[in-house]
């Protein structure tokens, strides 16, 4: 029982620090676009942020064999096209807080597709998070009134699906091979998935890349922290979580996000955008609650 909350603690510290680092990015991710196209941006964090971990591979002698390569091909096109090139398309006229968000409707999906595919059902305390988070979803996204910037969110919440998809798929393939390294496991997705995002990038029209000083540290954060130690950190947490349990504690990232680009891109938050935060919070604090008991997840 010890060692599981142990493992518990250490996979809710690795979402943390994984929240603080996505939900930053929304605002450097933003800020890129002044000097880059999204798919060029997103070829360039996913390629080269594939070569920090082969490189990490390399240097710790760790396994580099492929394992099941339809698999790992078509996890990389969801977490790097179907995630990564779609929400910075989303970016280019949605504001960097909305899109956090709604990209975050992620863990409702994961839910859906895991009760079928994992046979993890929701149950107990985690529905009254799950319809916490769903108003507060709601709230934000404020259905009822149709904005300038609604192809925007609807590009937002597929990158949701996608990366829920990619959650879902991740599960699955660590059950088939559970000593499958964590970084082999993490890198050859983003290599095999990077290559279809740069043919998009090389495909779609785009003004020259302008290699700013700040696009440079862009691509650095996104490569080393973003494309490389947020998605091991990710894959650390589901490993030891419901994939629900871990794409819902996740949950705080978009509020850093929105926070994030009041401070730094004066995107100010309405009242309806401010009460769905609140009940992302509440739904984040019962859900990190609840995965800290013991017992807790074991009928999953």
């Amino acid at each position: 029982m010890d060692q599981l909350i142990k493992q518990r603690s250490q996979a809710l510290t690795a979402l943390l620090v994984l929240t603080i680092i996505w939900g930053y990015n929304w605002v450097v991710m933003k800020s890129a676009l002044q000097y880059a196209g999204p798919f060029q941006f997103a070829a360039i964090r996913t390629f080269f942020g594939a070569l920090v971990l082969f490189l990490v591979l390399y240097v710790t002698r760790r396994p580099m064999g492929l394992t099941e390569f339809p698999t790992m091909l078509l996890l990389g096109i969801l977490q790097n096209v179907g995630f990564t090139g779609v929400l910075m398309w989303a970016l280019v006229e949605g504001g960097a807080g909305k899109t956090a968000v709604l990209t975050y409707t992620m863990p409702f999906w994961t839910l859906l597709f895991a009760w079928p595919l994992l046979g993890e059902r929701v149950h107990g305390w985690q529905w009254l998070a799950v319809i916490a988070a769903v108003l507060g979803m709601l709230f934000i996204f404020d259905p009822l009134h149709i904005r300038a910037d609604s192809f925007s969110m609807l590009l937002a919440v597929l990158s949701g699906v996608s990366w829920a998809l990619s959650a879902i798929m991740t599960k699955q393939l660590h059950r088939r091979h559970p000593t499958l390294d964590l970084i082999n496991l993490t890198a050859w997705p983003m290599l095999l998935g990077s290559l279809p995002m740069v043919l998009i990038a090389w495909l779609v029209p785009a003004p020259p890349i302008d290699w700013s000083p700040y696009l440079i540290g862009a691509v650095l954060f996104n490569v080393v922290l973003c494309g490389a130690l947020a998605w091991l950190l990710w894959l650390f947490a589901l490993q030891r979580l419901p994939a629900g349990v871990a794409s819902m504690a996740s949950m705080l990232a978009p509020v850093i996000g929105v926070i994030a680009a009041w401070i730094q891109l004066n995107e100010v938050p309405d009242q309806m955008e401010m009460t769905g935060m609140a009940l992302i919070i509440f739904s984040l604090s019962l859900i990190s609650v609840l995965m800290m008991r013991p017992g807790y997840g074991k009928s999953q």
